[in-house]
């Protein structure tokens, strides 16, 4: 499961509800205060049993580089609700980026999109399926589709738990019950959408690769991961990014979630990719 931060770690993060056609989205915003160059919008999508606070570091740090960056909780995690009958497919969480996108920072400019691990998925759909919204698009610690196994199997075996068993009996009891992160943590994860949840389960587990689809994009693509990451292996990552005729950009002292685990490294690697 996802690392989690804090909400509201600078005062300059902004906890909001973005109302859209699609419905409300829990949403953490920071614009810049010096707005003489602004250089443009970034939306981040965080990953299977991840949430909006995931980013909540480095919001502010894109912001002192002169993007308004917003990340929000996907339809089903933590402070979004999923509502029966709602759209749990790809393109349904592709359809809620644009909405945010759009009621956050308008359709004048396009977005830059930014995805991590399942939200990488996500994102991926949303540029395929919408790409006159985005400015670029870069897949966080994600692959060209599904994972492979031994963790497909995982997946599909933690969708079946899911549904047989319900959130409490999955979630994996903390060795230190009363730390604080742990706690969040698990609000977070009983927080969720249990239908939602499964259906991220076998998106990561079924999509087809899409690399020669991404390939054919009229925009950006970046492949980028934590030095340490093991979510996809790193070969099918290296052969992704050639396939897009780029290479995999390496976040030092990072695994799965460099947002996290070394936020200022990806601030200057997005920079560099949103620059390019």
């Amino acid at each position: 499961m996802s690392s989690a931060g804090k909400a509201g770690s600078s005062d300059d993060v902004r906890r909001e509800d973005v109302p859209t056609d699609r419905g409300s989205f829990a949403a953490l915003t920071c614009m810049p205060h010096d707005t003489s160059l602004p250089r443009g919008n970034a939306l981040l999508l965080p990953g299977y049993t991840g949430s909006k606070e995931d980013f909540a570091t480095l919001l502010p740090l894109l912001a002192e580089s002169g993007w308004s960056a917003a990340t929000v909780d996907q339809r089903g995690q933590f402070e979004t609700p999923a509502s029966p009958g709602d759209d749990l497919t790809l393109h349904g969480w592709a359809a809620d980026a644009v909405a945010v996108a759009g009621s956050l920072f308008g359709t004048d400019e396009r977005v830059h999109l930014v995805g991590h691990s399942f939200g990488g998925l996500v994102a991926a759909a949303a540029a395929l399926e919408f790409p006159e919204r985005w400015a670029s698009l870069t897949l966080l610690c994600s692959g060209p589709g599904a994972v492979p196994a031994p963790k497909r199997d995982e997946r599909l075996a933690m969708a079946t738990a899911l549904e047989r068993d319900g959130l409490e009996a999955v979630f994996s009891a903390p060795e230190r019950p009363d730390d604080e992160a742990e706690q969040f943590l698990h609000r977070r994860f009983l927080s969720s959408s249990p239908a939602a949840l499964i259906a991220m389960c076998h998106a990561l587990a079924e999509t087809p690769d899409r690399s020669n689809e991404l390939a054919a994009l009229d925009m950006p693509v970046a492949v980028v991961r934590g030095e340490a990451d093991d979510a996809w292996p790193h070969d099918i990552q290296k052969a992704f990014a050639e396939t897009l005729g780029t290479r995999v950009v390496v976040i030092p002292d990072a695994a799965h979630s460099p947002a996290l685990e070394n936020p200022t490294e990806t601030r200057d690697a997005l920079a560099r990719i949103w620059l390019s």
